[in-house]
């Protein structure tokens, strides 16, 4: 083979391996793996978020819903893809929570991804049966401490944000709650409506209904600020539980080496689709009940290293064990 067939081939490798840029990105549809069943604010915010991000872009995001595992089928297909921003991933705080969950993961939560942006915080809701007969979070710990191990609280699951925030009241109360894990928050939250189980941590979206109606009374709020949509409920920690701090969030992430250029550009999209009127109003309007995050990619890295660190102590310090 010529010394010129050479340089030429080795001339045609370089430019196919070049990095990805900003300037004609996308060229081509995104897909986006979302790692849980069509239908929840998983799968439903991001949607409308990247429905926007298509319009600006003239280019299609196409959600690719992977559930399983509690997110783990879809990060690991994720991690496998090139990082030049045509496959993205929704995450949520699962991603966070399974670092420390699994012995053993197929990727690293960290060294295998790229942060784009954190979009949005659900805070959890603490909302009891009415036949439980407190009307604070003062009178449930109360109540616990006189029967402990007797008053219940029901999860999404083991390992799950609602399971874990549970986990961190009993330990910051000092209190013993027993816990009844359910397959997905749908089935838990219909049984404290039910009054089978009194207790339950849950997102706002879909407690809001049964709050309204009276079937369910909200005691406080995860978050360490009170939240727009409920504006007159304490957070818990003016209800008297000091160094509470729970709440879902979601976000999208990138496998390792996305360029700079293109993470920060799919930032600026979806910051640009999160402050749609439509978009704000259906979900981060007061009535939506979601608060924004916006982060951009080195904040993102910073908080989901920092969720990371709080619900690893959280599941040392409990014993959590993911469902088997």
């Amino acid at each position: 083979m010529s010394r010129i067939l050479l340089a030429t081939l080795s001339l045609i490798g370089l430019l196919c391996a070049a990095p990805a840029s900003a300037d004609n990105y996308p060229s081509k549809p995104v897909r986006v793996i979302v790692p849980s069943s069509a239908g929840g604010i998983i799968d439903v915010l991001p949607r409308a978020i990247l429905q926007k991000v298509s319009e600006s872009t003239g280019q299609q995001f196409i959600v690719d819903n992977r559930p399983g595992a509690a997110g783990i089928i879809g990060s690991e297909a994720a991690v496998r893809a090139a990082p030049d921003g045509y496959t993205l991933l929704v995450v949520a705080t699962a991603h966070a929570i399974n670092a420390g969950l699994y012995p053993k993961l197929p990727y690293d939560t960290v060294r295998d991804f790229t942060p784009v942006a954190m979009v949005a915080r659900l805070p959890l809701y603490l909302v009891v049966h009415p036949s439980l007969g407190v009307n604070n979070v003062r009178e449930l710990i109360a109540m616990a401490k006189a029967k402990p191990g007797q008053i219940f609280f029901a999860s999404a699951g083991n390992g799950q944000a609602s399971h874990l925030g549970g986990e961190m009241f009993k330990s910051l109360a000092g209190i013993n709650l027993g816990h009844v894990p359910y397959k997905g928050a749908g089935p838990a939250l219909a049984d404290v409506v039910a009054g089978q189980v009194p207790m339950l941590f849950n997102d706002p979206i879909s407690a809001m209904p049964h709050i309204k109606s009276g079937k369910l009374k909200l005691l406080a709020v995860g978050t360490p600020k009170r939240s727009a949509a409920v504006p007159d409920t304490p957070t818990m920690i003016e209800a008297g539980v000091p160094g509470f701090d729970a709440y879902a969030w979601l976000g999208f992430l990138a496998p390792a080496g996305l360029p700079k250029d293109i993470a920060a550009k799919l930032h600026a999209e979806i910051t640009k689709a999160m402050n749609a009127p439509d978009v704000y109003e259906r979900y981060f309007s007061p009535r939506g009940g979601l608060e924004a995050m916006g982060y951009g990619p080195d904040e993102s890295a910073t908080f989901v290293r920092s969720e990371i660190v709080k619900w690893s102590k959280v599941i040392k310090d409990s014993g959590a064990k993911p469902d088997q």
